[in-house]
């Protein structure tokens, strides 16, 4: 059930961000949820779409690099701590988080969800599941 994230490579000058956004919201792509990690000559840019398919094939149409990953998409309890459970669930199965990231559920008023990129997704996934975590599909975000 994991979900694809696309990766975005751009160089880290004042209006990149802005073109590649513009060029997505020409296509008709709504964005779920949008990452920046930047360096001093470039960004990478992670997003969540409900079309990867079609969001890959405009950015590639438009000469940009880009790369899809499968991360995870975890419901995150509104109660204090909710985060630190998560966390703990995929400590105890021994995951590795790489990196994370939040977005509101459009979809789903109310709910907040952490798009986790591990190591092992499937054991992830599993391990959440058993902790009795709601996870995301694609189109759900």
């Amino acid at each position: 059930m994991a979900i694809k994230q696309i990766s975005v490579f751009l160089e880290n000058k004042p209006g990149q961000l802005d073109a590649m956004t513009k060029v997505l919201a020409d296509a008709g792509i709504t964005l779920r949820a949008l990452s920046l990690a930047e360096t001093k000559d470039f960004g990478i840019v992670r997003i969540i779409v409900d079309d990867v398919y079609e969001t890959a094939t405009v950015l590639k149409d438009h000469d940009y690099v880009s790369s899809m990953t499968p991360v995870v998409a975890v419901m995150i309890p509104d109660v204090v701590g909710g985060l630190n459970k998560v966390l703990t669930a995929l400590t105890a199965a021994k995951v590795n988080l790489e990196y994370m990231y939040s977005t509101l559920a459009g979809k789903q008023t109310g709910n907040a969800y952490m798009i986790l990129r591990v190591e092992e997704v499937k054991k992830a996934e599993e391990a959440l599941r058993a902790g009795g975590f709601c996870l995301a599909e694609q189109g759900a975000l």
